[in-house]
């Protein structure tokens, strides 16, 4: 009988248990959603009044006995074993109990959420620099969150098959367990009493002692008389006057489950209850952490370089950081770039040998480049920067090639194939692949085509790429203009409708057949040019061999550069929490808007993004390493 079916089926939500036996933290700080809006009382470091409901639990039972099977189940109530027997059981060897004991949540794994560990915590120190929607959740994807999530599901069965055993067959339960606590209810019962320590201010931390005091909840539980719906009503009163009120809802289900289950004897929906109020607490120090950070995030932005300069010191003296590839990094960026562009060397000033490196180290075709040491809080953003970048570049290339397919079309709306005259004698002769194309004729003021079509009587022509062309005829600027924006936004949804790849260029390998399939639908070229024109694109995309993948990588560049010393200039003066307000507000804007064709919001979006790691990364390691080290052979 597993987890999770019958009533846990029909939980209104799935709890967001993560499922960590060992001591490593589960929460990690990520950033899918917006912060939760302050809570109510979440200040654990404050002297309060004695929380409503947080009295003593009542020490007497009720008339109903709990976990006891109703008639309707077809099972009576086993015989508690005699005096003798439970003597007897408390000296046999005890099998190990199948399972973990473990809770998937624990004091421990909540840990990083404690206030002592946000302030030592160096990877979210520099992270609350660049994202204003930092906060905490269980980290709940991919393999490790699948894992979690096993590890969870296996201590509720767990906790469930150990309920059943005692209350159908106690005798086997007394033999495995005895009285002692290694098993999962009081393991849980203490687990949710030290994450209520951490919760409840110092002054209320004895009547919670008194009120879930484990030992004799357990007493009461093997002589049958513990109130399970009394104390689940004494908690969710302990939870409400300790958590935001948009909490309240979870703390009645966790407690409506509870009761149910208990009052039924529907294991399901008492392990359910349970199952919910670890979760309520799980949320709970969650919201307390994410509200911290949204107090404590000027302080600890305003701190940022002197922490992070501690913190690498340290380990460059203890020897676990190694810097020498980033020195030579550096060396090699000033041998190159400095003698850049004056106009650029005074917009950087003193930081426009790191930014001329950057600039490039952020290109795709460095993807083979190792990211110095020195960037190691930085990797994913100049991974994510790379990304995007490649993204801009294969849309460009890809409008770059319609631009050449749609002047092809109209001045062959009225061409015929001609057919292939196939001699041994024109392929010696030839010194084109079938696969490439020129224009018989360029047209006036246009700019040399990307796609080369041969001639109709060349002895490389084909019925693929021989087309007799009319006279040219000028387009409807407007409409040719609405066109272009019309198929670039439908490429545009293409790539972010399409699923993820190990990396980006093999994610636009996948999705290069359909972009020239989009493409080719938006001009009137041949029907039998669609083959040619698709291995054209996929031979372009994503090839720093190709040249006019080189040529629009160096065009980006350049005015990634420009645009990035313009950022530089406006923000090297500003303090840490004024670069921090200026960077993320101005990059307040649709997603969309990075792949906006027809202006320069998404060069402005990522060169906003270099300069802020730029300058964070220079105030830090500059009188670290490249000032120090750098300088002094100059000398």
């Amino acid at each position: 009988m597993g987890l999770g079916q019958g009533a846990a089926e029909r939980s209104r939500r799935n709890p967001s248990i993560s499922g960590e036996p060992e001591p490593r933290q589960d929460p990690e700080a990520q950033r899918n959603a917006p912060p939760q809006k302050d809570q109510e009382g979440t200040n654990t470091g404050s002297s309060q009044d004695s929380p409503r409901g947080c009295h003593a639990s009542p020490e007497t039972a009720p008339s109903t006995i709990p976990l006891e099977i109703g008639a309707s189940s077809g099972l009576s109530t086993p015989v508690v074993a005699s005096p003798a027997e439970i003597l007897i059981n408390r000296n046999i060897t005890r099998t190990p109990p199948q399972g973990s004991i473990d809770p998937p949540i624990t004091k421990n794994t909540l840990s990083e959420l404690d206030v002592q560990k946000i302030f030592h915590n160096p990877k979210l120190r520099h992270d609350i620099n660049f994202d204003p929607d930092l906060h905490f959740r269980p980290n709940v994807e991919g393999e490790k969150g699948r894992k979690k999530q096993e590890r969870s599901d296996c201590f509720w069965q767990t906790l469930k098959d150990q309920l059943s055993d005692f209350v159908v067959n106690r005798e086997k339960f007394y033999a495995q367990f005895g009285y002692g606590d290694e098993w999962c209810l009081p393991v849980l019962l203490k687990t949710i009493r030290d994450i209520l320590h951490t919760l409840v201010p110092q002054r209320d931390r004895q009547f919670l002692d008194e009120g879930l005091n484990v030992s004799l909840k357990m007493q009461q539980f093997h002589k049958g008389v513990l109130d399970l719906d009394q104390l689940a009503l004494w908690l969710s009163g302990v939870l409400k006057s300790h958590c935001a009120p948009m909490r309240d809802e979870e703390v009645d289900t966790m407690y409506n489950y509870i009761k149910t289950g208990n009052q039924t004897g529907d294991l399901d929906q008492l392990v359910l209850g349970m199952r919910e109020l670890l979760s309520v607490l799980e949320h709970m120090k969650l919201d307390v952490a994410n509200h911290q950070i949204r107090c404590l995030r000027p302080a600890l932005i305003d701190d940022t370089i002197h922490f992070e300069q501690k913190y690498f010191c340290k380990r460059l003296q203890s020897g676990k950081l190694d810097t020498r590839e980033s020195i030579l990094w550096y060396r090699n960026a000033q041998r190159l770039y400095s003698n850049g562009p004056s106009d650029l060397n005074q917009g950087f000033g003193e930081m426009h040998i790191l930014f001329e490196g950057l600039s490039r180290l952020v290109l795709p075709s460095a993807a083979r480049q190792k990211i110095p040491e020195t960037f190691q809080h930085d990797h994913e953003r100049i991974l994510k920067l790379r990304a995007d970048i490649l993204d801009v570049i294969n849309l460009d290339i890809c409008m770059r090639l319609y631009e050449d397919l749609e002047k092809l079309g109209r001045l062959t709306s009225t061409a015929q194939f001609q057919s292939y005259n196939d001699t041994s004698s024109s392929r010696a002769s030839s010194r084109v692949p079938s696969g490439e194309f020129s224009f018989t004729a360029s047209l006036p003021g246009s700019r040399p085509s990307s796609l080369a079509f041969s001639s109709p009587g060349s002895a490389t022509s084909s019925p693929r790429s021989s087309l007799a062309l009319p006279s040219y005829v000028a387009p409807d600027h407007h409409e040719s203009r609405v066109k272009r924006q019309n198929l670039f936004q439908s490429l545009v949804a293409l790539l972010q409708q399409a699923p993820h790849a190990a990396n980006q260029a093999a994610r636009w390998q996948a999705i290069a057949p359909s972009m020239a399939l989009q493409i080719f639908r938006y001009t009137n070229a041949p029907s039998g040019m669609l083959p040619v024109f698709e291995e054209k694109l996929m031979n372009t995309l994503c090839r720093p061999d190709s040249q006019m993948y080189c040529e629009m990588e160096q065009k980006f560049q350049q005015r990634l550069l420009a645009e990035l010393c313009n950022r530089v200039r406006e923000f090297k003066g500003l303090s840490g929490v004024s670069l921090y307000s200026a960077a993320t507000e101005a990059r307040n804007m649709p997603n969309n808007r990075l792949f906006d064709h027809d202006d320069e919001a998404g060069i402005e979006d990522m060169a906003t993004r270099l300069a802020h790691v730029g300058i964070l990364h220079w105030r830090v390691w500059a009188p670290l390493v490249y000032v120090e080290d750098v300088d002094e052979p100059m000398t």
